[in-house]
């Protein structure tokens, strides 16, 4: 697949920061070490777009970048700050999830879905599933990939994707993705010019 164009757009530390809801967004969700800005730099094809760290838990504020795929509408993938296992204070963590339970329940027009990433080797825990569950109430859509697939054997992989979808209650099976090899990006895409094209009734 030919490379979107990608740029960054915004960050917001609190909601008064938020940009105009003018662009269909995703959103991205995972744990702090799960390989966020990895994956979407892999996406969109822009090394460096997003920045990663070696320290878990550096975003800490959500980050807006405007996508413009070679076929479909323009879109947003917005950046959650990484949740569990980020070093930095309990009391800084608690303080996150206002920030981004305000995002998720203010955006409504704009918000087509939430990718939630989970490590491929450690399975979907109860972080998930309470995620998938305030996910589910707010009525937005939800799509779990397994990132780092490339870390598992090929005879690994598809056992690995059915049980985080038995762990996680899911309807279908995870998306297996690797930022280092590219593994599922094509499927991701769509799921994602899928959910773009749509209003955010359906």
């Amino acid at each position: 697949m030919k490379a979107p164009r990608a740029e960054f757009l915004t960050s917001a530390s609190d909601p008064g920061g938020f940009p105009r809801p003018e662009l269909p967004e995703i959103a991205i969700a995972g744990r702090s070490n799960v390989g966020k800005s990895s994956l979407i730099n892999m996406l969109v094809g822009v090394p460096g777009l997003a920045r990663t760290s070696r320290t878990p838990g550096r975003t800490r504020l959500l980050n807006w970048f405007r996508v413009e795929p070679v076929k479909g509408p323009a879109l947003a993938l917005v950046d959650l700050p990484g949740y569990g296992f980020a070093k930095v204070s309990r009391d800084l963590r608690e303080a996150w999830r206002p920030l981004v339970e305000a995002y998720l329940t203010g955006r409504r027009e704009a918000l087509r879905a939430v990718v939630l990433l989970v490590d491929a080797r450690r399975g979907g825990e109860d972080e998930e599933r309470e995620l998938i569950e305030y996910l589910a109430e707010q009525e937005v859509p939800v799509q779990v990939v397994l990132t780092k697939s490339d870390k598992l054997g090929k005879a690994q992989r598809r056992p690995a994707a059915a049980a985080v979808r038995r762990q996680l209650g899911l309807a279908r099976d995870p998306i297996l993705c690797s930022a280092s090899t590219a593994e599922g990006m094509d499927l991701l895409w769509r799921f994602l010019l899928d959910r773009a094209a749509r209003p955010r009734s359906e």
